[in-house]
C-alpha cells in the first residue's frame, strides 16, 4: 500500500535540462501546443529557457496604499509571524501562521520514490523564495497616519492582536504619495492630508529618491513596490500620450492629465531597476509602460 510523505530542506534535480552554477538554475522547457488551420492540426513547439538566482538577497517592499486596510494589514501579519505572536479570541488562543498563503503553505508532488510513495514538498521549497517574516516593509500613503492607526481604522485584526501589534507599529510612517483626484473615488480626498506636491515629473522624481533611500538606509539588495492602493478609473490609451516608451516619458514632463498616479510609480520602479506589482485591476501597464520596461 503506498502512501505519501514530505521532502525538507533543498534538493538537486538531476537532469540534461537542468543546469547548477555557483549563482544560478539554468533549466531548459519545451511547450508543446496544437495549431488548428482548417481541417489540419499542426504539433507547435516552443523552447524556452528558465534562468533563477540562487542567491535571495536581503529585500523591501514598498507598499502604494502602506496605510490602508490592505497595507496594514499585509505588514501586520507579517510581523505577527516574524515574531510568533499568539493571541487571545472568543474561540481560545491563536498563532500566527501563514495558512492561505500559497507559496508558505501550499504543496507539490515531486514525483514517486522507489517503493511508489507520493513524495510532496512546501512549494516556497521548489525554487530560492524569499521569506515573508525576512521582507523589509515600506511605502507611501496619501493619509499619514502611522501603521498602528491605520491597522487600528482598518478594524480587521482581532482586538487582543491590534493590541500587541501595536507598539511594532506605531513608529511606521507612510511617504507621502502621489494623489491625482481624478483618477479614484472622490471619497478618497477627505483623508488625503499625506501627499506629493509638485509637477507629475517632479512626484515621479521624488518617489525614485524614496526608492533609493529605502534601499541604501536598509541595506537591501533589491526593492518591489508593490500597489495596494485604491483602484484606479482606467487611463485612456492615446497616440503621443502613452503608446510608447519615449512619449511616455514625455507625457510626464508635460505633465498629461491621462498619466495616472499607478503608471508614475511603476516608471519611478522601472527607471530604478525595482520590480512592480499590480494589486489592482487597472490597466497601469499601459504601451508605453511596457516597453519601457522592456528597454
Amino acid at each position: 500500500m503506498s502512501s505519501t510523505h514530505s521532502l525538507e530542506g533543498n534538493f538537486v534535480v538531476e537532469s540534461d535540462k537542468c543546469t547548477y552554477t555557483a549563482d544560478s538554475i539554468l533549466s531548459d522547457y519545451t511547450y508543446e501546443t496544437t495549431v488548428v488551420e482548417g481541417n489540419v492540426i499542426k504539433p507547435v513547439e516552443t523552447k524556452m529557457q528558465f534562468k533563477t538566482e540562487r542567491k535571495v538577497g536581503k529585500t523591501g517592499v514598498m507598499l502604494v496604499g502602506l496605510g490602508g486596510n490592505n497595507g496594514s494589514t499585509c505588514v501586520a501579519g507579517a510581523i505577527a509571524n516574524k515574531l510568533g505572536m499568539t493571541w487571545d479570541t472568543k474561540e481560545g488562543t491563536q498563532k500566527a501562521n501563514y495558512w492561505g498563503s500559497m507559496m508558505m503553505a501550499s504543496t507539490v508532488k515531486l514525483g514517486n520514490d522507489a517503493r511508489g510513495n507520493a513524495v510532496f514538498t512546501p512549494m516556497s521549497n521548489v525554487l530560492p523564495m524569499l521569506n515573508p517574516s525576512e521582507i523589509v516593509w515600506g511605502g507611501w500613503d496619501i493619509n499619514g497616519a502611522n501603521l498602528g492607526d491605520a491597522m487600528k481604522r482598518a478594524k480587521v485584526l482581532d482586538f487582543d492582536l491590534q493590541r500587541k501589534l501595536y507598539p511594532h507599529m506605531k513608529d511606521m510612517m507612510p511617504l507621502p504619495s502621489v494623489y491625482f483626484p481624478d483618477f479614484i473615488a472622490a471619497n478618497q480626498g477627505e483623508r488625503a492630508d499625506n501627499v506629493l506636491t509638485g509637477s507629475k515629473q517632479e512626484q515621479m522624481e521624488q518617489v525614485r529618491k524614496d526608492i533609493r533611500e529605502f534601499k541604501a538606509c536598509n541595506g537591501l539588495d533589491n526593492v518591489i513596490v508593490l500597489w495596494t492602493a485604491n483602484t484606479e478609473r482606467f487611463a485612456c490609451v492615446e497616440e503621443g500620450v502613452n503608446d510608447t516608451a519615449e512619449n511616455l516619458l514625455e507625457s510626464i514632463k508635460r505633465g498629461e492629465a491621462e498619466v495616472s498616479p499607478s503608471t508614475v510609480f511603476a516608471v519611478a520602479s522601472i527607471l530604478e531597476g525595482s520590480q512592480y506589482i499590480n494589486g489592482s485591476p487597472q490597466n497601469t501597464f499601459v504601451p508605453g509602460v511596457l516597453e519601457l520596461a522592456r528597454q
